[in-house]
């Protein structure tokens, strides 16, 4: 296999892939929408309450983590409807599974939030 060179056409045309997903992602999907408001009361909290640098640091990686989740979870529900729109139990078990991934890190994402915020919330009054 040959191996190809670095092309800066072929990397913005890897982007602009990419960005039309996160479109198609916010078009399609109604959770992307909750994920946007979530993110966007977290980053005002965030800068109201003026966060350390290692607070903002788990804060950011807590909103990725969510989001990365989120939309593979969307591709793989996505990808097993494709497969069979018939009703199959190791389809619903991975469709599960996925958005159990989906549910852990929005878990996650909320007690950094309450570990950051809570405490900061309290000083204040």
């Amino acid at each position: 296999m040959e191996k190809q060179k670095f092309s800066v056409n072929a990397r913005a045309r890897s982007f602009a892939f990419a960005f039309r997903g996160i479109g198609s992602f916010f078009k399609r999907e109604h959770n992307a929408w909750l994920h946007f408001a979530a993110t966007l009361v977290a980053l005002a909290l965030s800068m109201w309450m003026g966060l350390s640098r290692s607070e903002s640091f788990a804060l950011v990686f807590a909103i990725g983590f969510v989001w990365v989740t989120e939309i593979l979870n969307t591709c793989i529900e996505k990808m097993m409807d494709f497969i069979s729109t018939e009703q199959h139990p190791q389809i619903r078990l991975i469709k599960d599974m996925a958005a159990g991934a989906v549910l852990i890190a929005a878990f996650t994402a909320l007690v950094i939030g309450l570990l950051i915020f809570v405490p900061k919330i309290l000083m204040s009054i």
